[in-house]
């Protein structure tokens, strides 16, 4: 199956720049990182918090059956503008990864379709090429199809 996320990766750069076009409108793209129920149904954890604004927070969970949390993450919104950008860091519970710069930018390209260009800054070039040995590819190519099933539902 082709990916349809694509990741580029410069050799001895300390980021990526990730790029998906997606048939949905800009308005419903930007609402699938917006709202706390589209983001909990296709990145399949829990929203614990999610404030988007300038100074706001974030934090995702997820848990096993027996209520164990076993995958946690969080940051700060540093700006937020509807239908157009996102600037947030990332950090891991329990990962040896540190905290990452997130630029998310939304762009509409038709009426039906609008383009996501995501670029993340690693603290060294180290910690990127750690993060890119893991099935990272796989895994956000697989969430942004989840992205686009989910969302296209609002659609109809």
């Amino acid at each position: 199956m082709e990916r349809k996320t694509k990741i580029d990766a410069e050799n001895g750069k300390q980021d990526l720049v990730i790029t998906r076009e997606f048939d949905l409108p800009l308005d419903l793209l930007f609402k699938a990182y917006e709202e706390a129920e589209i983001v909990e149904q296709w990145m399949g954890t829990k929203v614990i918090k999610l404030e988007n604004k300038k100074h706001g927070s974030w934090r995702f969970q997820t848990s096993d059956p027996q209520g164990n949390v076993v995958f946690g993450a969080h940051g700060t919104v540093h700006e937020f503008t509807p239908n157009k950008k996102i600037i947030r860091t990332f950090e891991m519970d329990n990962a040896p990864f540190p905290v990452q710069l997130e630029f998310l930018e939304f762009e509409k390209l038709t009426d039906e379709t609008s383009k996501l260009t995501m670029q993340i800054v690693y603290r060294s070039v180290e910690d990127r090429d750690r993060m890119l040995s893991l099935p990272f590819a796989q895994g956000i190519n697989m969430a942004h199809n989840r992205l686009q099933q989910v969302v296209n539902q609002l659609k109809h």
